[in-house]
């Protein structure tokens, strides 16, 4: 027993003199702010690994660029185009109906077709020896109809941004399919010959629609596709000031009631000469009674 207890008094008392050692805290001081800090920094490694890998898509995009509500800044105003490659041997060779165009445009402007004129709405663009040629999208956008029409020729419908669109008809074949994104100046088929218009021969008819309604491309040709949007705001502004003309209905009272005036001064005139003419009879019939008497 003697010895057991001395030499836990022997371990007790070295334990004792390493403690006392100045150098012991110190180094346990700084064992342990190295500890500590390691655990900070590797902590705080791991956090910013797993941020990046929630940002980065594919190691190229981060998350803030797949955000709906972001807005491209800068973005460029496209210049309407013409649909075609090669606009030096392209000319137009029917433009569109204007109502208050000349009666010789006009007719130039009518399309016959089973013994029926229709107004043009856009423009026939052909080249001049007759040859089919590659058509062209005016403007970037998004292909939501590409199809065969047994009249037409094969049609090219591409929906641009607030409402606006553009058609392309009288194709013989085309490049693209519905819900393709195209860029402007890719080409999207060659013109061709349809039933509509067989004397245009091969040909494409261009529009440009805005909210359902034809305008004329001519008017929009190498302007930015912003000033159509100014068009249509001026146009209406325009309509709102023009004074309302009287209905359909409404003119007939206007006119009723001007006849029933006329009316009234023709019988108030009548029944005055009619008073003169008795008045005279029985001055006349006075003057013989007079006479006879005498």
């Amino acid at each position: 027993m003697k010895e057991e207890e001395k030499n836990r008094t022997s371990k007790i008392t070295k334990m004792q003199q390493f403690f006392r050692r100045r150098w012991v805290f110190p180094a346990i001081y700084l064992i342990s702010a190295v500890v500590v800090l390691t655990a900070v920094l590797w902590y705080q490694s791991a956090s910013n690994n797993d941020v990046k890998d929630k940002l980065a898509d594919d190691g190229k995009k981060s998350a803030y660029d797949n955000r709906d509500d972001a807005v491209e800044v800068g973005k460029p105003v496209e210049n309407v185009a013409m649909p075609v490659i090669d606009s030096e041997n392209v000319s137009v060779v029917k433009k569109f109906f204007e109502t208050d165009a000349p009666k010789e445009e006009k007719e130039a402007a009518l399309v016959n077709y089973n013994n029926t004129y229709s107004m043009s709405k856009g423009i026939d663009l052909a080249e001049k020896d007759g040859k089919s040629f590659d058509v062209s999208a005016s403007l970037s956008g998004t292909v939501i109809k590409a199809q065969k029409d047994p009249v037409l020729g094969y049609v090219v419908e591409v929906e641009h941004e607030d409402g606006l669109s553009t058609v392309y008809q009288s194709l013989s074949e085309v490049s693209v399919k519905q819900g393709d994104k195209i860029e402007q100046n890719q080409v999207i088929g060659k013109a061709g010959k349809n039933l509509y218009n067989e004397e245009g021969g091969n040909h494409v008819h261009f529009e440009i629609r805005k909210d359902g309604v034809a305008l004329n491309p001519l008017n929009f040709m190498d302007k930015p596709v912003s000033n159509i949007e100014k068009a249509m705001e001026k146009q209406a502004s325009e309509e709102v000031k023009e004074p309302a003309q009287p209905s359909v209905e409404e003119k007939p009272k206007t006119e009723d009631k001007a006849k029933d005036k006329t009316d009234g001064k023709d019988d108030k005139t009548k029944r005055d000469d009619s008073s003169e003419d008795s008045g005279t009879q029985d001055e006349g019939q006075s003057q013989t009674e007079d006479s006879k008497q005498q």
